[in-house]
């Protein structure tokens, strides 16, 4: 966790949002899902890659967003092979 969050303390009261039913929660702000939000969505679909330990501890010492670091990582190297073929 990052100084950044450790100092960020929540406002949120947690209590009672556990206690909280469905028809209690006020949805006026969430914008309505459209079908163009649907046609412009992209699927991402979960998966698990095993990585050296050497080489995630690399990825993870690059910062919080090293999953996006493995991805950018890897479509460069598909377009390079892709180029060379």
């Amino acid at each position: 966790m990052s100084e950044k969050n450790i100092n960020n303390t929540s406002k949120t009261d947690w209590k009672k949002l556990e206690t909280m039913t469905d028809d209690e929660i006020d949805y006026r702000d969430i914008p309505p899902l459209t079908d163009e939000f649907f046609a412009r969505a992209k699927v991402r679909l979960p998966n698990t890659v095993k990585l050296d330990p050497e080489v995630l501890a690399w990825f993870k010492a690059k910062g919080e967003e090293y999953p996006a670091l493995i991805n950018q990582v890897l479509r460069e190297y598909i377009q390079v092979q892709q180029n060379c073929s």
